[in-house]
């Protein structure tokens, strides 16, 4: 399994608005993609900016791809996100899960 995060920054007030925004566009789209295992995405304020953190889980490289493009170390983006992001990762990491225990 693979995991794949990303981290951008918006504004501490626009903080519920991006999250809605990703609930609506890489979540979506990633849960739709064959071979995702799942989304996460975590929040952490500090002072007047969010950092938002998204995990997703995936079968395999190729299933990465076929969500990302042809190339799956490139950040997927939305043309909504430049209203909010603030920073962003442009690239993303590929771990692989090697342990993994019921919660």
């Amino acid at each position: 399994m693979i995991a794949w995060p990303w981290r951008g920054v918006v504004r501490a007030a626009d903080g519920p608005a991006y999250l809605d925004l990703v609930a609506r566009t890489g979540m979506l789209d990633s849960r739709a993609t064959p071979g995702n295992r799942g989304f996460f995405v975590m929040q952490r304020q500090s002072g007047v900016r969010a950092e938002i953190l998204t995990i997703s889980l995936w079968t395999d490289m190729s299933a990465v791809a076929a969500f990302a493009g042809a190339d799956p170390s490139k950040a997927v983006f939305y043309p909504e996100d430049d209203a909010y992001l603030v920073e962003r990762d442009w690239h993303a990491e590929h771990w692989e899960v090697v342990g993994e225990a019921d919660a």
